[in-house]
């Protein structure tokens, strides 16, 4: 085993962040419905190690096309979505959002993501303006190292399998508390994790959506991981063992933060039946703040 740290492909990973963050600029499509429309938003997709689009990558578009569509003192807090089909990335994906209601606090709105005249994802979003309220939250977990600590010790072995290099060619610094999943399976399964994760660098604005939207294509990662943890799975099945796909996923902002700062992914697996698993996950400030919550229900078929 060599001993690399997160940073030990920056370039690439910056570069990656650099691709990310030109695709989340979608550019709209004028004039596109029989009544002059303008709630038509389109964009392409990064690289993917297939010609498969990244879940996440949908998600976060999704979010920043019906953010467009609000006033900019309202910031998306839930968002309920559903994978239909794979997306292909050599295809633009359109983004047509629905206007649903517009009150006093709260906004909401629905788009699908379109290719070849057919849904690839749907997904409803809730925004709010800021207000006072009462304010509680569960307490981050006091055994969680900082993420310096975790980075120091990191190790990840040099080799060219497709898992080692999602993490290597990421926009975000991904490092486990523990033991990765990426080669070998934990010899000691669980159903729990904790992963600290940031872009590869800084990100050069404040936009409260952009940074939601992020952390949606970050999650989405991880969010089946415990479950492969504790069936004694690794990412290096993938493959004819082992088939996992997203199904829908939703994800509750409470609080601001930025995909650029060291967050804490504290996640769990309650439940897996019927060729699915259900993921859970709380995200923290490394202050401890709770910032989201997330929950996603997959697809996962382990074969022998």
């Amino acid at each position: 085993m060599t001993e690399q740290t997160p940073a030990a492909n920056g370039d690439a990973g910056a570069d990656a962040l650099d691709r990310l963050l030109t695709v989340l600029d979608l550019h709209q499509v004028e004039g596109w419905g029989p009544r002059g429309e303008e709630d038509l938003w389109r964009g392409d997709s990064v690289p993917g190690l297939t010609n498969r689009v990244y879940g996440g990558q949908v998600l976060a578009q999704a979010i920043i096309a019906c953010g467009r569509t609000v006033a900019p003192d309202r910031a998306p807090h839930s968002m309920h979505g559903y994978f239909l089909r794979e997306g292909a990335l050599d295809v633009p994906i359109d983004f047509a959002v629905e206007r649903l209601r517009d009150g006093r606090s709260f906004s909401a709105r629905r788009t699908h993501a379109i290719q070849h005249g057919k849904p690839i994802l749907t997904l409803t979003t809730s925004f709010q303006e800021d207000q006072p309220g009462y304010d509680y939250q569960r307490a981050a977990p006091a055994d969680a190292p900082p993420p310096e600590a975790v980075a120091e010790t990191f190790e990840f072995p040099p080799t060219d399998h497709p898992a080692a290099r999602w993490w290597s060619d990421s926009a975000f610094e991904l490092v486990h508390v523990g033991r990765a999943l990426y080669l070998e399976p934990d010899p000691t399964p669980s159903d729990r994790q904790m992963v600290w994760m940031r872009s590869r660098r800084r990100i050069d604005s404040d936009d409260r959506l952009l940074h939601r939207a992020l952390l949606a294509y970050a999650c989405d990662q991880v969010m089946l991981e415990p479950a492969l943890r504790g069936a004694g799975r690794s990412w290096r099945d993938a493959g004819p063992s082992m088939a996992v796909a997203s199904l829908d996923h939703a994800m509750w902002w409470h609080r601001d933060a930025r995909a650029d700062d060291w967050l804490l992914y504290v996640q769990e697996a309650p439940t897996a039946q019927g060729g699915r698993a259900l993921g859970f996950a709380r995200v923290y400030s490394r202050e401890g703040t709770l910032v989201a919550s997330i929950a996603q229900e997959g697809m996962v078929r382990l074969h022998a």
